[in-house]
């Protein structure tokens, strides 16, 4: 896939435009691309057809792009895990943006971020331990946010000012700062229903959809907006196991006692 020099520097403006502010060697006609604020590395070319190619370094990034561009057969260049096509330049712009915010969020980084924070911080006390805590609760909202797109995970409300960043297995309950700092560990959630997620009151399945409660009658699932709810915006493996934990550690699958599904 031969490059033009329109293609190359369509290229070059959508990698720089979306993060990739390094330009690296090329490996044979794959123009290739760094991030000084991300770990990812990025590839990109333009085979035959019209269509648009992004090769990805990271394995975990490719995993929670989910559908986002389609597979490409043949083998991606050296050092990439996986290749994409995609149709045209906004969906390239959209592809490169996404794999760039997930880069940002994903396991480890955000705990790399933290460790760099705190480094010089003192634990000694209790208002300096709750120091630290504030920052890597900072820290894992600004990944949530990323992660999520600055919408609620399933409403899609847009309003970052109005999303809470809400842990699945909470802060107190995780055993490492690791897990603190997972952002599959959180869901960006609109008020209520972070509200109703922390008491029990709502969980989500195995397959994404949302989970009611019977401690909630009818009347206070609509005042809520329950009842038009249908399953989260997207779900990767990695949150499966802290939403099999909320599921059994705070949901409240139980009926109000002296009341059943018949009364």
């Amino acid at each position: 896939m031969s490059l033009s020099v329109v293609i190359t520097s369509l290229l070059a403006k959508a990698a720089a435009d979306n993060g990739f502010d390094r330009e690296l060697a090329n490996s044979g006609d794959w123009l290739a691309f760094a991030s000084t604020q991300c770990p990812l590395r990025v590839w990109l070319g333009a085979p035959r057809g019209g269509a648009f190619a992004v090769a990805l370094s990271q394995q975990n990034v490719a995993l929670a792009l989910g559908e986002v561009g389609a597979s490409m057969h043949e083998a991606p260049p050296m050092g990439a895990v996986e290749a994409r096509l995609v149709v045209d330049i906004p969906a390239l712009h959209r592809l490169l943006h996404r794999a760039f915010q997930l880069s940002r969020s994903l396991p480890d980084e955000l705990l790399n971020v933290f460790q760099a924070r705190t480094a010089k911080l003192p634990r000694t006390t209790e208002v300096e331990r709750l120091v630290i805590q504030r920052v890597g609760q900072d820290i894992f909202r600004e990944g949530l946010l990323e992660f999520w797109e600055g919408r609620c995970a399933i409403t899609g409300l847009a309003v970052p000012e109005l999303l809470r960043a809400s842990h699945i297995k909470p802060w107190a309950a995780c055993e490492t700062d690791a897990e603190r700092l997972d952002v599959y560990n959180g869901l960006l959630l609109a008020p209520q229903l972070d509200a109703a997620f922390d008491q029990g009151f709502i969980t989500i399945s195995e397959t994404g959809e949302v989970m009611v409660s019977p401690q909630l009658d009818e009347s206070a699932r609509r005042v809520l907006g329950l009842g038009t709810l249908a399953a989260l915006r997207q779900q990767v493996a990695g949150h499966q196991s802290y939403l099999g934990w909320h599921r059994e550690r705070v949901f409240r699958r139980e009926w109000p006692q002296g009341r059943t599904a018949a009364t």
